[in-house]
């Protein structure tokens, strides 16, 4: 019987799934083609990425629905589809996932710039309430809202999941390291102050994901811990910073090296620990082992968020 997730990391240290854009790609998504689509026209491939991370021991799973808002699928002529494909992405990972594990449904972000006004809030808002209602009504225990960059988009889709399903609500951004040696998204936004912005929004779980590996992902971490001791905080990093071999992003780490440093990143304040470019099901088979060989890991606060869910 699955507990919530936020009550499972007051007591352990939780595992993540991998990536999954670069094992659709190893798979034969080609360049062009709606990687979400697989989930109807070839659920049998996503499937086998779920259950590989499964099987390398992670105790959650993310769904291949990152670019399922109806803004992204619409390039694909795709968006009267946008609750099919959404429902099944979310089936294919709890198939995998079973009854034991956790399946928390991926939204990333939609494309268009609120800043400019392309979009209005509220467009974006009910933009990302179809996606999370379909991910919920596909059986997801979670949205991880991820690779973010802008705070007020991140907000809205945090409040979207939060006030239309029971799911629990993780929020991720991802950053970059600038001149000063500090880090921010691309949209300028600080750890320190994504951190504020998605608290406020109702997160229950914060974190940061992609655009670097574990070395850097710490020093991430110690930041959001400067401004938030307790709640939750997941990490997603990339098997390093990519090199380009011959026209191709290799990705350096290995899982041995990915590995080495989950002591450190744990001690810095991550509760769960996955993988996002590059990092394969062996990454995670290292880093569950890794996780397992820690002495009794620090434990956080319970976080008692006052936003109440609003149907």
């Amino acid at each position: 019987m699955r507990t919530t997730i936020v009550d499972a990391v007051q007591s352990r240290i939780l595992v993540s799934d991998g990536a999954w854009g670069t094992f659709l790609q190893k798979k034969g998504l080609r360049p062009g083609e709606c990687p979400e689509l697989w989930c109807v026209d070839r659920p049998d491939d996503v499937y086998d990425i779920a259950k590989s991370y499964i099987d390398a021991g992670c105790d959650m799973v993310e769904t291949n629905s990152f670019g399922g808002t109806s803004y992204k699928l619409d390039h694909y002529g795709l968006a009267k589809r946008t609750a099919e494909i959404n429902r099944a992405a979310v089936a294919i990972s709890r198939r995998a996932a079973g009854d034991d594990r956790w399946v928390i449904a991926s939204m990333g972000p939609t494309g268009k710039m609120l800043v400019t006004g392309e979009v209005t809030p509220e467009e974006m808002y009910d933009v990302f309430t179809e996606q999370a209602e379909a991910l919920a009504e596909g059986g997801a225990d979670g949205i991880c809202i991820e690779t973010m960059s802008d705070a007020e988009e991140a907000s809205l889709a945090i409040r979207a999941a939060r006030e239309n399903t029971e799911c629990e609500v993780i929020c991720t951004f991802t950053f970059e390291r600038v001149k000063d040696g500090s880090y921010k998204t691309m949209m300028g936004v600080s750890p320190e102050a994504a951190t504020r912005a998605a608290i406020e929004a109702g997160a229950q779980m914060i974190g940061a994901n992609c655009g670097n590996g574990f070395e850097r992902m710490i020093e991430i971490v110690r930041a959001i811990r400067t401004v938030e001791k307790n709640i939750p905080l997941l990490v997603h990093a990339n098997a390093g910073l990519p090199k380009n071999v011959n026209g191709v992003d290799c990705f350096p780490e290995t899982p041995e090296m990915m590995a080495s440093l989950v002591p450190e990143i744990v001690n810095a304040g991550a509760n769960i620990i996955g993988g996002c470019c590059g990092t394969t099901p062996a990454h995670i088979k290292a880093i569950r082992q890794a996780v397992d060989s820690l002495k009794t890991p620090p434990t956080r606060a319970k976080v008692v968020n006052p936003r109440m869910n609003a149907k």
